[in-house]
């Protein structure tokens, strides 16, 4: 048996930029490294392996701009979750990247509170091979969607594509188009919603426009269908803030239909039975990630991928028409 432990990977040089004034060490890196988690980062202040114009700072500590910055990653430990036989939707599968339509309801990766049952416990499962770049407990994983969100997710086979996919989710050269079901009619057919995002400092589980560590978000939405009391928009997002779309569009004052959190949980208001019975048991949010555009990160090649909405999203439009 080899025992030999694996080699760090080579050390990343980075350039602070004139945004970095102010900011927390492990907060900018977060950042300009979205392959690498918060907290993995904050470990590795914390052993020495990142450094400041040549020397060691703490987490906390606060950036002028045009410093040079040197991490040094340790080497990626092997995935200690167990296999979890859950059933996925792939849509496109190679040797760098797989592409699925994730179910709503399912957790993308191990936290607080979740171990067993998540997106990552699912591609162990299949016996997938995955990228370790972002640490043992989210392999392959370069971004994410909420529990309640369904819809279309990239996952890395190869550190190399790992490293490259997250480039273009960074750059925002990744095209992510969504639909979401919203209570009410927005005014205007197609809108562009510019509020930088938060925590909000009275529910902390939460995104909004108040507080002091707003972060940039934007947003483009389309009317496709008008119901009595509802919308069915196509949104885009040129940045990707956590709950973005679903704080976006309640501040629009528009939120998705089944977001009890963002305020769209309004079912029990309705007059016609069989709407406010589907409402009530419809134990999802309404917002779907329709379609995914990006270059492979090996050949070039421009993918483009759709995901028709769920059954259960469907038939709830087909409520509404018929209502």
């Amino acid at each position: 048996m080899n025992t030999k432990p694996a080699a760090d990977p080579e050390p990343l040089r980075l350039q602070a930029d004139d945004d970095a004034a102010g900011a927390r060490l492990d907060a900018y890196l977060a950042r300009r490294l979205p392959q690498y988690s918060r907290s993995r980062l904050q470990e590795w202040i914390r052993a020495g392996r990142v450094q400041v114009d040549g020397k060691a700072e703490r987490s906390n500590h606060r950036l002028s701009g045009g410093e040079t910055l040197e991490v040094q990653p340790a080497a990626v430990e092997p995935a200690t979750l167990e296999p979890a036989d859950i059933p996925l939707d792939i849509v496109y599968r190679d040797d760098d990247l797989l592409v699925l339509n994730k179910a709503a309801g399912m957790v993308v990766h191990p936290g607080s509170g979740t171990r067993a049952t998540t997106l990552v416990h699912a591609l162990l499962g299949l016996g997938e091979t995955l990228s370790g770049v972002g640490g043992p407990e989210r392999p392959g994983i370069v971004h994410r969607l909420d529990k309640g969100t369904s819809g279309l997710m990239v996952v890395a086979r190869t550190d190399h594509a790992h490293r490259a996919l997250s480039d273009a989710f960074r750059d925002r050269t990744v095209e992510k188009e969504y639909r979401a079901l919203c209570w009410g009619v927005p005014r205007d057919e197609e809108g562009y919603i510019d509020l930088p995002l938060g925590r909000d400092p009275r529910r902390r589980t939460t995104m909004s426009g108040r507080g002091r560590k707003l972060r940039e978000a934007r947003t483009r939405y389309r009317i496709l269908s008008r119901y009595t009391g509802f919308a069915l928009l196509s949104l885009t997002i040129e940045t990707g803030r956590t709950h973005q779309i679903r704080a976006h569009l309640k501040s629009l004052g528009h939120p998705v239909v089944g977001d009890d959190e963002y305020g769209g949980g309004g079912w029990r208001s309705l007059r016609e039975p069989e709407l406010r019975d589907a409402l009530a048991n419809f134990d999802r949010l309404a917002l779907h990630a329709y379609r995914l555009a990006f270059h492979h990160p090996t050949t070039g090649e421009r993918l483009e991928f759709v995901a028709p909405l769920p059954e259960t999203f469907a038939h709830l439009l087909q409520l509404l028409e018929s209502s």
